[in-house]
């Protein structure tokens, strides 16, 4: 199936004169950089190298790459993320961070409950399609303030206020089928939500199905421990 290629130039140009910008008044001194990774090929090289990022983060090894003034310099031309994240818009959960990845590494969608919806399905397909990066990583993490603000919807009979209430009204189907039984709800249903929006990606977009069946992309499920820091795979 062929489809035409969205141009960097159009949809990009605004932010990269910013990063210019940016960088012609900046005169921080540059951080010492850390050994040069090459760029994962294969949605397996990719995942170890965020495996690994993570296993420095938790064990006080973190080389924070690719984050100096000159590596924003560099970038100012074009971006090249080897991985897209969905991720809760949660303080806590910040990829770079819990990664150890830097500048131009993770294309980051962030939404209160990680929930694929159009929009963001949009722009996890524009990654995939513009920049080829192989793998997709949906993260939850433990503790979810939009998980619990389901249930506590669900428990009570009533909506949460405002504009919350959306995120509510889609968490609600994939939250109440797992809160019966043992187990701590709130855990159940951040991986039952986890697992609920890798589906949705591969059953919604036509452009990810195609790339995930000839082998050039991934789409894996993770959670985050909040205690230890560690990111666990969510099957």
């Amino acid at each position: 199936m062929t489809r035409p290629s969205l141009s960097r130039r159009s949809l990009l140009a605004t932010g990269g004169a910013a990063v210019v910008a940016l960088g012609a008044t900046a005169a921080a001194p540059a951080a010492a950089a850390a050994p040069a990774e090459p760029a994962p090929v294969t949605p397996a090289e990719a995942l170890r190298r965020l495996l690994r990022g993570n296993h420095r983060f938790v064990t006080g090894h973190s080389r924070h790459p690719h984050q100096s003034l000159d590596d924003l310099h560099e970038l100012a031309a074009g971006q090249h993320p080897f991985a897209v994240t969905i991720g809760c818009a949660d303080s806590r959960v910040a990829p770079e961070l819990l990664f150890d990845q830097g500048l131009g590494d993770l294309f980051d969608n962030r939404v209160a409950g990680n929930i694929v919806d159009d929009l963001l399905l949009g722009s996890v397909e524009f990654a995939v399609e513009e920049f080829g990066s192989p793998l997709i990583v949906v993260l939850g993490h433990e503790r979810c303030g939009a998980i619990t603000a389901t249930i506590d919807a669900i428990h009570s009979g009533g909506t949460a206020p405002g504009h919350i209430g959306v995120i509510v009204d889609s968490l609600r189907p994939i939250v109440e089928p797992v809160l019966a039984g043992p187990g701590d709800p709130v855990e159940k249903a951040v991986r039952a939500n986890v697992q609920a929006q890798v589906h949705t990606l591969l059953e919604r977009s036509p452009i990810i199905a195609e790339k995930v069946h000839e082998g050039a992309l991934s789409v894996v499920g993770a959670r985050y421990d909040l205690d230890n820091g560690r990111v666990a795979l969510v099957g």
